[in-house]
């Protein structure tokens, strides 16, 4: 299976800083990708690259095989990338159907009326599809709650015919029930077909829903683990860039695994994983 999405050599200079050296990032179809490392390690200046809210210096950006240009947030969604930021850019004092259908509003043919009829209606379904339970889709998006609202900024991503959905730090600040509504969330857009990349600091979340870890610290991919068969230590040790003497090398992937390490390169060995957590959990914070 060919990964939708690829980068390949993603380099990024802000001034005299480097951002990211020579990144490469692959996701297929049906798996949820974490993205993890510590503060300045890169991965929100990666996403907004993916996002097209930043133009990457060199690399190449890869949808379906064939190269492509992406220079402007609308580049990326015409595509089928979404992304959903912690600050969800939803507006409190509008309703469901509002926030959904914000600026992509439906009209009556030939009429500049809004067709509130079949915006409801498709309002509906995508919330059933996603399976979000709401008192109703006429209250304010300030009455929901945490884990609410941020299935109503995901469903939003799901009217836009979204092939691939990044989420940073989806469960942030929410309760426990609120985020194990977000994590069901994740798992139902994996098995719809979706490509799923998941940043976040709380390692927890990511063995809960992920398939494939990769790891950045200091701007550089380090390393990809399969989560199946990895343990939280070996990705807190390529997060910080520890050394062990059981086995584990510098760049945080245990020696003689199945995770690949890539160092500079960033390269992946491009296999399509399916997993299941088999280790501990724990959290960086």
């Amino acid at each position: 299976m060919e990964p939708i999405l690829q980068l390949r050599g993603i380099n990024k200079s802000f001034g005299a800083v480097q951002a990211l050296r020579n990144v490469d990032l692959e996701v297929y179809g049906g798996e949820v990708v974490g993205l993890v490392g510590d503060n300045g390690a890169g991965k929100s200046t990666l996403i907004k690259i993916i996002a097209g809210v930043y133009a990457p210096d060199s690399g190449e950006y890869i949808v379906d095989n064939r190269r492509v240009n992406v220079t402007r947030p609308q580049d990326a969604t015409h595509l089928g990338i979404e992304t959903v930021y912690q600050d969800l850019a939803l507006c409190d004092n509008l309703d469901v159907v509002s926030n959904l259908f914000l600026g992509r509003e439906d009209t009556i043919s030939g009429l500049p009326f809004m067709n509130s009829t079949e915006m409801e209606r498709r309002t509906i379904d995508v919330l059933r599809q996603l399976d979000v339970k709401i008192r109703s889709v006429h209250v304010p998006v300030s009455a929901l709650s945490g884990g609410q609202r941020q299935s109503i900024a995901v469903a939003k991503t799901i009217l836009r015919n979204a092939r691939i959905v990044i989420l940073d730090e989806p469960t942030a600040a929410l309760g426990v029930a609120q985020t194990r509504q977000v994590l069901q969330l994740i798992k139902r857009l994996r098995d719809q077909g979706l490509g799923m990349v998941v940043i976040s600091h709380n390692l927890a979340d990511v063995f809960e829903v992920v398939d494939r870890v990769i790891v950045m610290r200091l701007g550089r991919r380090v390393a990809s683990f399969d989560i199946k068969s990895t343990t939280t230590e070996q990705i807190v040790a390529a997060i910080t860039g520890a050394e062990f003497s059981n086995g584990i090398d510098g760049q945080g992937a245990s020696v003689g695994s199945t995770a690949s390490v890539n160092g500079d390169e960033g390269a992946d060995d491009g296999n399509h994983p399916a997993y299941q957590h088999e280790s501990g959990k724990g959290s960086i914070q």
